[in-house]
């Protein structure tokens, strides 16, 4: 009985999250799974702190009473009708108001992760979809509409550090990290032709200083991963271009590891911090 009016058969294996948080969204009225629970549900990169802890949070109109119930973390808010969408039947905030309501917790940069993953282009056929969940304009609209709530500052600083382009959470925090360090602006998953019939797309890139950099996950260890990755290595130090390698151990401490090998490479083709 996790909850007044719900019942879990005792011997049924963990159903996973969606099918704990959908009975709670029917008991109560004009509920919907919002905050730290909508952003598990949408499986949301970027760290939230407290995400995984106890507590459902469920959100109803600002015209109606706070959720109280055991496990619930109750909110109240004003929502438009396309800010509350269905997922795998389960009621809840969609993509981009969950944004915005995760903002107050978020950092500027997690926030700006979420951003990037939200606005990038997927890739159809690993994905099987062809748009964007959402657009710049789709995220600057919802912070116009909500004046004043908690995290909106910081929301709208993400906001402007958002750009289209970055595959994945490591990628969105190397860029930042470059940017902030006063490296020039990287273009991201550019597609690069190397020479003819060659082309490839390195996660950033300088094309003026002919360097790049790519950002090497856990799946880079495997032996035919490992191939792949000298040959792209070999085509882009053929066409004149360096390429830096860089993985989770880079990023820590600030990415200052990472940011030192791309600034050594861009000094060496010619970069001055001075352009």
């Amino acid at each position: 009985m996790p909850s007044r009016g719900i019942r879990i058969p005792a011997l049924l294996p963990d159903p996973g999250l969606g099918p704990m948080v959908r009975p709670v969204t029917l008991v109560t009225g004009f509920s919907a799974a919002s905050h730290a629970t909508a952003f598990r549900l949408w499986a949301m990169p970027g760290f939230l702190p407290g995400a995984d802890g106890p507590g459902i949070h469920i959100s109803r109109p600002d015209t109606m009473a706070i959720p109280r119930r055991s496990g619930i973390v109750g909110h109240v808010g004003q929502f438009f009708p396309d800010e509350i969408t269905t997922f795998e039947g389960t009621l809840l905030t969609s993509r981009v108001r969950t944004w915005l309501d995760i903002s107050r917790r978020m950092s500027i940069d997690e926030l700006t992760v979420v951003a990037d993953h939200l606005i990038r282009c997927p890739r159809p056929e690993l994905e099987g979809r062809s748009e964007a969940y959402a657009t710049l304009e789709d995220l600057a609209e919802m912070l116009d509409r909500h004046k004043g709530t908690p995290g909106i500052r910081k929301a709208r600083l993400a906001l402007e550090q958002a750009r289209v382009g970055a595959d994945s959470a490591p990628e969105t925090r190397l860029r930042l990290a470059l940017a902030r360090a006063g490296l020039p602006e990287a273009l991201l998953n550019l597609p690069t032709e190397l020479r003819d019939g060659v082309v490839r797309q390195p996660d950033l890139s300088y094309p003026d200083y002919l360097v790049a950099a790519e950002y090497d996950g856990e799946g880079h260890s495997e032996a035919g991963q490992v191939a792949r990755d000298i040959a792209r290595e070999e085509d882009f130090s053929q066409a004149g271009w360096l390429l830096v390698r860089l993985s989770k151990r880079h990023l820590t401490a600030d990415a200052r590891s990472a940011v030192a090998k791309v600034r050594a490479a861009l000094l060496d083709h010619g970069w001055s911090p001075a352009h």
